[in-house]
């Protein structure tokens, strides 16, 4: 028995790509895409709400490890809640937080499917290295911030005195580990901003480099600003893990020139605002060779006057 086999045309992928899908067809596909991510951040949620009393558990090991956070009866780490339904949300919020993650690779997959057709070959290739790279940086500075918030809190509670009974209101407590942990990872994505620079040939890795007392400043002032205790032990360590990410990003641009050839070209040596190099050794004109005088035009020919047209047929015609 003979089975036709049945040929596959151009895929969604390929159909965006070269343009031939309609604007119909990208609204359907559109709706289709942000229907799968939010299901799939639907069931995240499920898992979240399930893992969101272990993960209130993890943030708060910060506060708990502490010896003023113990309550002298019973040993044990107490918040205060100040709603009825303050706990409650405070999970639906966790919850959610852990879905988003839990779900990321598919609704990030759906929104890269809708905007990877309209960009290059090279331009995807770039989107691949720096999507590897962010989610690294970003836990690096997870990591980073809960190892702050434990030093600051040690530093903060010390301040108070013995005299001075400390309890913390667990949904403040939560929240300001949640944004102490999203305020590090997302500064610490600012590297791949450098390596964008560069990749575009917006500024080459000399430049960055020369940029270097401007960018450790800057990371300092962000440091004192966004780092939650007055110690100086949070601010630094920030500030150095950033200034450590700059440099190596530079470094990551010098082999990224050296290998497209960057440093070879006529001008690289040269400032925006310095003057290109005359020659000044002019070359001696020779004389042209001699034109000979051209003949005369003859006159033309003279034009056939036309045929009559027949009157059965019009000027058009």
């Amino acid at each position: 028995m003979a089975f036709a086999l049945r040929k596959r045309g151009p895929s969604t992928f390929e159909r965006a790509s070269d343009g031939s899908m309609t604007l119909i067809e990208h609204v359907r596909e559109l709706r289709n895409r942000l229907f799968r991510a939010s299901l799939a951040i639907m069931l995240g949620f499920g898992v979240g709400i399930w893992l969101a009393t272990p993960v209130r558990v993890l943030l708060s090991k910060p506060y708990c490890d502490l010896p003023a956070s113990l309550d002298p009866v019973t040993g044990k780490c107490k918040f205060v809640q100040l709603g009825v339904a303050d706990v409650f949300l405070l999970n639906l919020k966790i919850g959610l937080w852990v879905g988003l993650i839990i779900a990321a690779p598919i609704w990030l997959y759906q929104l890269w499917a809708f905007i990877a057709p309209g960009l290059h070959r090279h331009e995807r290739r770039y989107a691949y290295i720096f999507t590897a790279l962010a989610a690294p940086l970003f836990a690096a500075g997870a990591v980073l911030a809960f190892f702050v918030t434990t030093k600051g809190l040690e530093f903060l509670l010390n301040v108070s005195g013995d005299d001075i009974s400390t309890n913390l209101e667990v949904t403040r407590y939560i929240s300001f580990v949640t944004n102490l942990i999203l305020l590090f990872g997302v500064a610490f994505e600012f590297p791949l901003i450098v390596l964008m620079l560069n990749f575009v040939g917006l500024a080459s890795a000399k430049r960055l480099l020369s940029w270097w007392r401007v960018a450790i400043f800057v990371f300092f002032a962000f440091s004192a600003v966004v780092t939650p205790t007055p110690d100086p032990f949070g601010m630094t360590a920030l500030a150095l893990c950033l200034s450590a990410l700059y440099f190596a990003a530079v470094g990551v641009a010098f082999i990224n020139d050296r290998r497209r050839g960057r440093d070879k070209e006529v001008y690289a040596g040269l400032d925006d605002d310095e003057v290109s190099p005359l020659e000044h050794d002019p070359e001696p004109v020779e004389a042209g060779q001699r034109v000979d005088v051209t003949a005369p035009v003859g006159a033309p020919d003279p034009i056939a006057p036309p045929a009559p047209i027949e009157r059965r047929y019009d000027d058009m015609t």
